[in-house]
């Protein structure tokens, strides 16, 4: 597979960073490499490049895709939670710019035995390292109802979180909820038939919770964007693109709470989110929902 997945916003992405030759530049999320190889050819392909993936299989496709870069691409299987480590590890002490395309790849998505999706059948995953932790299936195995339904309601924001909670519990009696489909059918024989009929798919906001849950991911998010203005040189520039409100309202707050302050850390280039053109989101559906966020590093000594 050598086809360079492209991102959403990409040009967006690339016009608020302003990369510039001989730059250093972090890519937290790399999946496939396209923001990457974006950043490297809008510089001439002269700048480095530091790349972060969580998934083993994804890095291996962006190392691949990125193959002529060897020399300017540095790459790393772990979490952005470890940023700063990470940056240490490859030589540089300050960066120009950090980009973050949050949320699951298209690569993770369309692999049914990745368990990421309602549309196929396979394995209850989730996973973005599958070598880490416990899957979506040991989360509905043994989570009490209460704990699943909390879980659905504020991780979801699914407003049946009690039904689907309850239908688990009871469907999970009788056999396991080990794949993607066995969840759908207990989720659709527990919502209203308006709400099965509805636009959005009755099982996407179940299945965003739990993925949310296995992997972590609000929970090491602000620590990480924390991190990454700790990281910048001033001047430097933060790129951010969240996929639902949840993740979308941590990047706001995290953002004012640094621009806020009497020494702030930065400033805030995008006062309301960008998104995606129509011409974009007619090409690829998935950037609807996306929303990016540009901060800008004011004098490094701001951030303690």
């Amino acid at each position: 597979m050598n086809d360079v997945h492209v991102p959403v916003l990409s040009e967006e992405i690339c016009h608020w960073l302003s990369p510039k030759p001989g730059g250093i530049y972090v890519d937290c999320t790399l999946g496939l490499g396209g923001t990457s190889l974006k950043i490297l050819e809008s510089t001439g392909n002269n700048a480095y490049i530091l790349g972060l993936d969580r998934d083993p299989e994804a890095l291996a496709y962006a190392e691949k895709n990125l193959e002529l870069y060897r020399s300017l691409v540095k790459t790393y299987c772990g979490n952005y939670s470890h940023l700063e480590s990470f940056v240490h590890k490859a030589g540089f002490e300050k960066v120009d710019g950090v980009v973050f395309d949050l949320g699951v790849s298209s690569l993770q998505l369309d692999k049914p035995e990745r368990g990421f999706s309602f549309a196929y059948d396979g394995p209850l995953d989730m996973r973005m390292n599958q070598m880490e932790g416990p899957t979506a299936a040991d989360l509905v195995k043994v989570l009490p109802e209460k704990e699943l339904a909390d879980l659905f309601f504020v991780w979801g924001e699914e407003r049946f979180s009690r039904r689907i909670a309850r239908a688990i519990v009871e469907a999970r009696k009788t056999f396991p909820l080990e794949t993607t489909q066995a969840l759908v059918a207990v989720i659709k024989g527990a919502v209203p038939h308006a709400y099965r009929k509805g636009r959005i798919h009755c099982a996407t906001r179940t299945f965003q919770a739990l993925r949310i849950r296995v992997n972590q991911e609000l929970d090491l998010l602000q620590p990480a964007l924390q991190s990454a203005v700790k990281l910048l040189k001033e001047g430097g520039r933060l790129c951010v693109v969240a996929f639902h409100s949840l993740e979308d309202r941590v990047v706001k707050q995290t953002f004012r709470a640094l621009a806020g302050k009497d020494n702030p850390a930065i400033t805030i280039l995008t006062k309301r989110p960008l998104t995606a053109s129509q011409p974009e989101i007619e090409q690829n559906p998935r950037s609807r929902s996306a929303k990016l966020r540009v901060a800008e590093r004011l004098a490094e000594g701001a951030l303690q």
